[in-house]
């Protein structure tokens, strides 16, 4: 089915021979072999109109491929795609500032980003890009949400220094500063590659703030919140239509905006399993990447007979307001990898179900994406309890920061955003209620530590133990020495360790 919108806009004066087919892209999440029929599609228009691919964000990381690689792999294949601009998704820092600049200084694709500085104050990449087709400008601005500082914080700091800033406080200002001067410089369009996303989160702007807040922007091509929105009409400070667009993540829709001899904008969504077209050259590399990616992936590591669960039906992150099997089988081998009371994994660090049947190192991968390490820490009663609270208190929506634990269990109330019947396993198999005063050991990941998870409640809890272990590599020990490698009954369902009322 095709999805589509025709829009108005004022007609210019000197009709082109030509109109501009801009494809877009938002939150691909290593789902790569997309990228074949998007070219493809590039390739069939290409004869009949100019043609522009862009991408709102989040390409390096979301799946194996970018895990094994480092976002390596996905800088090889994005540089056969010849983009004509890219700006930032938040993930593009999950590996770090550094690591996320040698990537993208291999694309030969100019990255646009208004609101990434260093701690010089100098902008990290430039703001927008202008290109000329046909008789017409059109610019590309960029922005990434400043929830990415929070989320990731660990990325901006080198040495143990922050090193970059996003200005967040700044943004819309930084947003129109670029919108003004690409109009001076004689842009007939500006086009906002935007990774904001339409979900409001208290002091982060979403794409539809920044387009009521700001003037001359045309349209919003957006990403980061995994809608697919065909065309939303927002007005901007001037009262003006702004058109913002969003195509849903991993490849489910490839975006094209039609900038029209007779000055409309129209605006289509298609599905990309429905594109006929495939470019040889792109599918190559995409054959070759699979190859090089099965040889360490292929290898089974245990066997399930339960799905282990991070979406439901609707395509939500289940593992984010709710307990799943996966949370509970990721808070049990934290808790067991590094011998301590509690268990906790942030639910956002859940990424993909798991089938059931034999499950390959490629699928664990899948799960749990990122670079995130096995840590012990010490924490008070008070701690723990703080921590219940202030990860539960966005319920009924999702929140990257919901817990997942092993060796406790509470009850949440989403009216009131409190936390109650807080109790703590025992070694006879006892629950006791959680002692405030009291310290325990809990096993989790360096993320929810000490760089930005959880709150950072635990920041300056004591290390116990620290390792470069990564969490989707401890599930397999785990699995095989506690379970003779075949998930017992026990993990069929969640096991009712958190309550929701």
């Amino acid at each position: 089915m095709l999805l589509a919108a025709m829009l108005p806009l004022a007609v210019h004066a000197d009709t082109p021979v030509k109109s501009i087919v801009i494809l877009y892209d938002n939150d691909v999440h290593c789902a790569i072999d997309g990228y074949a029929k998007m070219a493809g599609l590039r390739d069939a228009i290409d004869d009949t109109a100019y043609v522009a691919l862009v991408s709102s964000g989040d390409y390096l990381q979301g799946g194996n491929v970018g895990a094994i690689s480092r976002g390596g792999y996905i800088v090889d294949l994005l540089r056969q795609m010849h983009y004509d601009a890219m700006t930032l998704g938040n993930h593009e820092f999950d590996y770090g500032v550094p690591r996320q600049i040698e990537l993208t200084q291999q694309l030969n694709a100019p990255i646009v980003c208004v609101n990434l500085f260093d701690k010089d104050g100098q902008r990290v990449y430039v703001p927008y890009v202008i290109r000329t087709y046909g008789d017409r400008k059109v610019a590309f601005v960029g922005v990434v949400t400043g929830e990415t500082e929070k989320s990731e914080s660990y990325a901006f700091r080198t040495d143990g220094q922050k090193s970059y800033t996003m200005h967040t406080p700044q943004m819309v200002a930084l947003v129109q500063q670029a919108v003004d001067e690409v109009r001076e410089q004689g842009a007939d369009y500006v086009i906002l590659l935007s990774h904001m996303g339409e979900e409001p989160v208290e002091g982060y702007p979403t794409s539809h703030d920044m387009v009521a807040a700001t003037n001359g922007i045309d349209v919003v091509l957006d990403g980061h919140s995994h809608n697919v929105i065909r065309c939303d009409t927002v007005l901007n400070r001037n009262g003006m239509p702004v058109y913002v667009t969003q195509t849903g993540s991993r490849f489910a829709n490839v975006g094209k905006l039609v900038l029209m001899r007779n000055g409309h904008i129209a605006l289509e969504l298609i599905p990309t399993n429905q594109i006929a077209y495939t470019n040889a050259d792109v599918k190559r590399v995409i054959d070759s990447i699979h190859t090089n990616v099965d040889a360490v992936t292929d290898k089974v590591i245990f066997h399930s007979d339960y799905k282990l669960v991070a979406l439901n039906e609707k395509d939500q992150y289940e593992v984010r307001m709710a307990e799943t099997n996966a949370g509970d089988l990721l808070a049990d081998a934290l808790r067991y990898f590094v011998d301590a009371e509690l268990g906790f994994a942030n639910g956002g660090s859940i990424r993909n179900d798991i089938a059931t049947g034999d499950v390959t190192y490629g699928q664990v991968i899948d799960m749990l994406p990122y670079e995130n390490h096995i840590v012990k820490i010490e924490a008070t009663g008070t701690q723990v309890l703080e921590m219940l609270q202030q990860c539960t208190k966005e319920l009924p929506a999702e929140s990257g920061d919901f817990p997942q634990v092993s060796g406790i269990r509470f009850t949440t109330h989403v009216a009131d955003h409190t936390v109650t019947d807080v109790e703590v396993l025992q070694t006879d198999g006892s629950y006791k209620p959680i002692d405030p005063t009291a310290t325990y050991t809990i096993g989790t990941i360096d993320y929810c530590a000490f760089n930005g998870g959880f709150h950072n409640i635990f920041a300056n809890c004591i290390v116990l133990q620290s390792s470069l272990i990564y969490y989707r590599d401890m599930l397999a020990p785990y699995i095989n020495e506690v379970h003779k490698g075949t998930l017992p009954t026990a993990y069929a369902q969640p096991q009712g360790r958190i309550s929701i009322k």
